[in-house]
């Protein structure tokens, strides 16, 4: 069954996590161009690391799981190719109506199935990027929940958010193994966070009991103002031991769906 199968999930950089469940393989927004300047908007962002993985080591995927195209560091050059040749890319309706193609647009709440009658379905979750109102410049963003074909809810996928009302409903809708957390308290606008900072990842942790929390999107890039030295910081004063941790890029983690105990790990910080 799949709810017995391993979930495979490997930081390849930034937002950029592959993720394998019996047989069927998903990436998240994608990003692939080195370092240096990108331009996002009226921003000029910079990139510090490149990616631990390149497109041809992922190799095809069954679906993009894109929060949002309007920002270089969720969605660059390199990564708008790379999900053009996946057979399906899952994200906001209007993101959707900017790409066209092979996009497809969910509100949340709205799911799509994924691989057939024993694949996955992929739910769309709220998000919001940043405090009460960025929406009107930051524009919309969407988190994603993963089911199994059982609709057991094996992984969260936030997407770029901070902890508001939105993510609280996740967490009272799903109960999720493990929570991809979007982190790093991105800062290009103004002194508040776009992203999640370490008292949302704390949130997320106390609101999501059972699921290990794993943060992403916390390094390689010079918007954070929080990286995965701080996250551990963070997790050893409040939160129980292991369950908020820092994926390691290029690292895969292997974990059983089977249980909600979240295992030891040595591959991530």
């Amino acid at each position: 069954m799949m709810d017995a199968a391993p979930v495979e999930i490997t930081l390849i950089g930034g937002p950029t996590v592959m993720i394998e469940i019996a047989g069927i393989r998903l990436v998240t927004d994608p990003t692939f161009d080195p370092p240096g300047p990108h331009p996002s908007g009226a921003v000029k962002l910079e990139k510090t690391e490149g990616p631990a993985l390149s497109t041809e080591e992922v190799g095809p995927v069954d679906a993009v799981l894109l929060s949002h195209d309007q920002h270089a560091d969720n969605f660059d050059q390199a990564g708008r190719r790379f999900a053009e040749n996946a057979k399906v890319v899952l994200t906001t309706d209007a993101a959707n109506r900017r790409l066209g193609g092979n996009s497809v647009g969910l509100k949340p709440w709205r799911s799509y199935r994924l691989g057939g009658r024993n694949g996955l379905t992929v739910v769309a979750t709220p998000a919001r990027h940043g405090p009460p109102g960025a929406e009107r410049t930051l524009g919309d963003v969407t988190g994603f929940v993963i089911q199994s074909a059982a609709k057991k809810d094996l992984i969260y996928v936030t997407g770029d958010t901070v902890f508001y009302d939105g993510v609280a409903e996740v967490a009272r809708r799903y109960k999720p193994d493990v929570v991809i957390a979007f982190a790093g308290a991105a800062r290009t606008r103004g002194p508040f966070n776009l992203t999640m900072g370490n008292n949302d990842l704390l949130e997320l942790a106390s609101v999501f009991r059972g699921a290990r929390i794993m943060t992403v999107h916390n390094r390689g890039w010079k918007h954070f103002t929080e990286g995965p030295d701080s996250v551990a910081a963070a997790a050893e004063i409040f939160a129980p031991q292991g369950q908020v941790q820092s994926l390691v890029p290029g690292r895969k983690l292997v974990l059983s769906v089977d249980s909600g105990t979240p295992p030891s790990d040595p591959h991530a910080n």
